[in-house]
């Protein structure tokens, strides 16, 4: 794919995640121009200088940085993953404090040298961070998205796919709710092709999948970032391209339906907090699909989670 004619992408941070994040988006050609800002200038210039000696081998994209924030000007997207990483055994959530003051002193200062760009929040807890970034920039609740369970979608995706013996783009499930421990799957709108989940039988000989077998699945999922970080520290290759692809949906304008978290207002019920439901995805933002529809137990489910992040943000204001 070809980057678009003079596209902006800037990545706030410079570590694991962000370098990833532009890693991916200079090799996929998300964006024709891609730039790095951290506060760690030796850092920053270091990801930078070696991001470009490859530049020979990823296409016309061109990667700038340092830690001036006047390296985000003009920028048409700016995904942040700026912020103290999750440790292991730390929760998302008590990750919020440190992260939501970083955020709320940084989002205005991106907003005056990037006044027309998107933002997307990958910085954890995600959905709490991005309810605070709204309401530091003032900016329309489309214009201010997290990343949100468009990871956690694609790892059900992979172990659906590996279990049913099929491709994954060939598996349709969601996870929505928050990005973190009250996430789930919408079960009750997963396919296999056109097929039911619980009616899809394996080619190899396996057993159909049962109710327990895809509870335990949704459990590994929402528990998969923790088993990464505990063998080597941090997740960020599949954030990394994950977050690569939804700056393609914006910048393409592909109204591309993710399931990424934005201010919600009434969505089924739920108002003020952001969670992550199937949106369209595409230039001027991402919205909110309404008429997703939930089981009588995903409601629950749902409401469950928009109550944890409201008592998460209640206490960082």
């Amino acid at each position: 794919m070809s980057a678009i004619e003079n596209s902006k992408l800037t990545v706030v941070g410079a570590g694991a995640v962000g370098s990833s994040v532009a890693y991916a988006a200079l090799i996929r050609g998300s964006a024709r121009h891609v730039a790095l800002y951290d506060i760690a200038t030796e850092k920053t210039e270091a990801e930078v200088l070696d991001l470009a000696h490859g530049a020979q081998f990823t296409g016309s994209s061109d990667i700038i940085g340092g830690s001036d924030i006047s390296v985000a000007a003009g920028s048409h997207v700016v995904v942040i993953t700026a912020g103290a990483k999750q440790k292991p055994g730390q929760t998302r959530i008590e990750l919020a404090g440190v992260n939501a003051g970083i955020l709320k002193t940084m989002m205005p200062q991106l907003l005056e040298v990037a006044p027309d760009a998107t933002f997307v929040i990958v910085t954890n807890p995600c959905d709490v961070l991005t309810v605070l970034a709204q309401e530091a920039t003032g900016l329309p609740p489309e214009r201010v998205f997290a990343s949100g369970t468009v990871l956690d979608t694609s790892r059900l995706r992979w172990k659906l796919a590996q279990r049913a013996g099929v491709s994954t783009s060939s598996v349709h499930a969601y996870i929505v709710g928050e990005h973190g421990d009250t996430e789930f799957p919408l079960w009750s709108h997963a396919t296999i092709g056109t097929v039911p989940i619980l009616d899809w039988v394996p080619r190899d000989g396996q057993p159909k999948f049962t109710v327990e077998e895809l509870d335990q699945i949704a459990i590994d999922v929402r528990d998969a970032a923790y088993k990464v970080i505990q063998g080597k520290g941090a997740t960020n290759y599949a954030i990394g391209l994950s977050s690569a692809r939804i700056v393609e949906a914006l910048l393409n304008d592909e109204s591309a339906v993710m399931p990424v978290s934005t201010v919600l207002n009434d969505f089924q019920g739920v108002s003020g907090v952001a969670l992550s439901v199937p949106s369209i995805v595409g230039r001027s933002g991402a919205f909110p699909i309404p008429e997703t529809t939930f089981s009588d137990a995903e409601l629950g489910l749902f409401r469950r989670s928009a109550d944890a992040l409201s008592e998460v943000a209640a206490s960082l204001r």
